[in-house]
């Protein structure tokens, strides 16, 4: 296992977050069941939300929604931007909406097309006007699945670092890098992940660390959250290891803030979980870090029992210094919490 004790004093170094807002997205989605919700800030400050909605995840129905809210008017109304129809006119199921901003300004929306995990494949649209209209989808290369659940990282050097992973079946998951820029016009993947352990994770997010060095942290299948690092942007990643964070079976997301501490959202469990269970997606919480190691719970975002749970939480900073969370809610709706530091 992998822990350092968080010292006092480095706790006290970070500040402290509250809730600060929260609302339902869309009250009343126009579809059974809304999953996998992404949010980016736009370059005039706007948030975009996307998620995918249907009558039931993997359904030939299921396509990708995107919301808008300027400054503090209400979110608008979902807008399918993308879905699975084929130009032979077979019509797939579409997952996993990511949202990045480049630094030009424009938003790239990757999802994902096809009939399960198993046998999806990666695309784009673009928009040029902070997510009002969008291009039509594009098909990423071959071999290529894109940002698979979390944000991309822009690396220094100008490389879009995407986390991704490969669920060759149920019970063969693999994580692995893919790396390009902004124009999208070159692609290159690392190897998967190595997997002494046989954890099996996917959906990895990244942390950035003061000295460079990049930590992803993974969704697994033995209800612990997984880690890898990197020391020579994201080439190269030492192979995963399982942390002390226990959790269900379910997508986290993490951000690394302004102030270079990181925060996690995500599905705590007990210890002594089964192992062989998915586990119960709730409670949903947030934990702050200064190593990317140690995490405390600074904040509660859902612990009341329901059906589908909450889940897939997506968690961004934007210029003002607030925090933005997406969840999904019981399959029902999105929601969007608003952190402040105090």
């Amino acid at each position: 296992m992998v822990g350092v004790i968080l010292t006092i004093a480095a706790l006290a170094s970070a500040s402290t977050w509250q809730v600060a807002h929260e609302e339902f997205i869309e009250p009343a989605p126009a579809v059974a069941e809304v999953h996998a919700s992404t949010i980016v800030e736009t370059k005039t400050g706007a948030l975009v939300a996307a998620w995918f909605g249907g009558t039931k995840e993997g359904n030939a129905d299921v396509a990708i929604y995107v919301s808008r809210r300027e400054g503090t008017a209400p979110w608008s109304a979902g807008k399918v931007v993308a879905d699975g129809m084929q130009p032979d006119g077979t019509h797939f199921a579409t997952f996993n909406p990511v949202l990045h901003r480049t630094a030009d300004g424009r938003l790239l929306l990757f999802f994902k097309t096809g009939p399960s995990p198993e046998k999806w494949w990666g695309e784009v649209i673009v928009s040029k006007d902070d997510g009002l209209t969008w291009t039509d989808r594009r098909r990423l290369p071959d071999g290529i699945l894109g940002p698979i659940k979390n944000k991309p990282i822009l690396l220094a050097d100008g490389t879009l670092l995407c986390p991704t992973s490969v669920e060759y079946d149920a019970k063969h998951w693999a994580v692995r890098m893919e790396r390009t820029d902004e124009s999208l016009t070159k692609w290159s993947s690392t190897p998967d992940f190595a997997d002494p352990q046989k954890i099996g994770a996917i959906q990895p997010t990244v942390l950035v660390c003061r000295d460079g060095r990049l930590v992803a942290l993974c969704r697994s299948s033995v209800r612990v959250m997984a880690q890898s690092g990197s020391s020579d942007g994201g080439k190269t990643w030492s192979p995963l290891e399982p942390t002390d964070i226990f959790m269900p079976n379910s997508g986290l997301d993490a951000v690394t803030l302004s102030d270079r501490s990181f925060l996690l959202a995500y599905n705590p469990s007990e210890k002594n979980a089964d192992p062989q269970s998915w586990g119960e997606r709730r409670p949903l919480v947030v934990a702050q870090s200064r190593d990317g190691l140690s995490w405390q719970t600074i904040a509660r975002l859902e612990t009341r029992p329901n059906r589908q749970g909450y889940a897939y939480p997506a968690i961004i900073q934007t210029r003002d210094g607030h925090v933005h969370v997406t969840y999904t809610w019981n399959r029902a709706r999105i929601k969007h919490v608003t952190l402040e530091a105090r």
